[in-house]
């Protein structure tokens, strides 16, 4: 089968197009025939070699996490799927590589196809609605009523996330750029600040949660001031913390240096009395299953930007790494 693989890490690489035997399923999973996969930072993060202390992938390997596609075996194991059902999900780490034709994935990262939308827009979905949903319920147990900001909006996670905070009854600010504005404004934002204009840390105040994605760390610090004593601020780029460390079973020579990486900001967090979180999303079938309940009964609908052919997906990541996507970008197999 073809699957565009990462043969060397670094930030000029690109992926190189190869021919890869066809995945041998184990007992507890699943092959699927791949339609539709979607671009996410962290397939050029995980590329580059950003994550190697933690996700040391060994070259070469399959990149790619997120997938909607068709079940064509299943393991001796499996109870909750057949042949045939149309699935979706983000497989867990270790067990990427979505940028293929086809994927041995674990049941227990799968969820069924919402039934209301395309292979393409079902692709899009796992990785930032996992995120949002790990970040928003999970850590930030979200009430009604609450404040929250969600950086960047028009991007994959912010438009889902956006929809998800609003569902949970919060109020939602968020950072975009104007020509992005009825686009948010359309998902729920309630105040939209054009980070290009404004300065967001003189006009939020008291927040109850902030979701972080910026990768500069005076925009991390800013973020700090907006909540109220008490709140939580969640970062997706980092930096990662000791707790991270230990979560993923990592020894204490990796939790000691990433308490050393997260001293700073750990520290004026608590001179905020704050709380500061690292998050890396995990796959999570079942959590996935709820998502597909929104779906479908149209609480919350995919944004996608653009779709590429397979052979163009070096050119749908580049296009995510300029920051300028709306949404999701989705590549199709089939």
């Amino acid at each position: 089968m073809k699957a565009f693989q990462v043969t060397r890490y670094g930030k000029k690489e690109k992926l190189v197009l190869s021919e890869v035997p066809e995945p041998i399923i184990k007992d507890n999973e699943v092959l699927v025939q791949i339609h539709a996969t979607a671009i996410n930072l962290l397939d050029s993060l995980v590329k580059n070699g950003d994550f190697k202390i933690f996700l040391p992938y060994k070259t070469p390997f399959t990149n790619g996490h997120d997938l909607a596609g068709v079940i064509t075996k299943v393991g001796a194991n499996v109870s909750k799927f057949k042949v045939g059902d149309e699935v979706y999900a983000r497989p867990s780490d270790f067990h990427i590589g979505t940028f293929a034709e086809f994927i041995a994935i674990s049941e227990n990262d799968l969820a069924l196809k919402p039934k209301n939308v395309s292979m393409e827009e079902a692709a899009s979905i796992p990785l930032v609605g996992l995120t949002s949903v790990q970040a928003l319920v999970e850590i930030a147990n979200l009430k009604k009523g609450q404040k929250v900001f969600i950086q960047a909006g028009s991007g994959g996670v912010g438009t889902f996330a956006i929809q998800l905070a609003k569902l949970l009854g919060a109020y939602v600010a968020t950072t975009t750029s104007s020509a992005n504005t009825e686009l948010v404004k359309s998902l729920g934002a309630d105040l939209v600040i054009d980070y290009k204009k404004e300065d967001f840390s003189t006009i939020l105040k008291d927040y109850d949660f902030v979701l972080h994605s910026n990768r500069e760390s005076k925009i991390l610090h800013q973020s700090l001031q907006i909540l109220k004593q008490g709140g939580t601020l969640v970062s997706l780029t980092g930096p990662p913390t000791s707790e991270f460390a230990k979560k993923i079973g990592l020894g204490w020579p990796f939790q000691f240096l990433m308490s050393l990486l997260s001293m700073s900001v750990k520290r004026k967090a608590k001179k905020l009395n704050v709380n500061f979180e690292f998050l890396f999303m995990r796959a999570d079938g079942n959590q996935l299953s709820e998502i597909t309940t929104f779906i479908e009964a149209g609480k919350i609908r995919p944004v996608i930007d653009k779709v590429f052919p397979f052979e163009q997906t070096n050119e749908a990541i580049s296009y995510v790494e300029t920051g300028r996507s709306k949404g999701k970008v989705v590549v199709k197999l089939k």
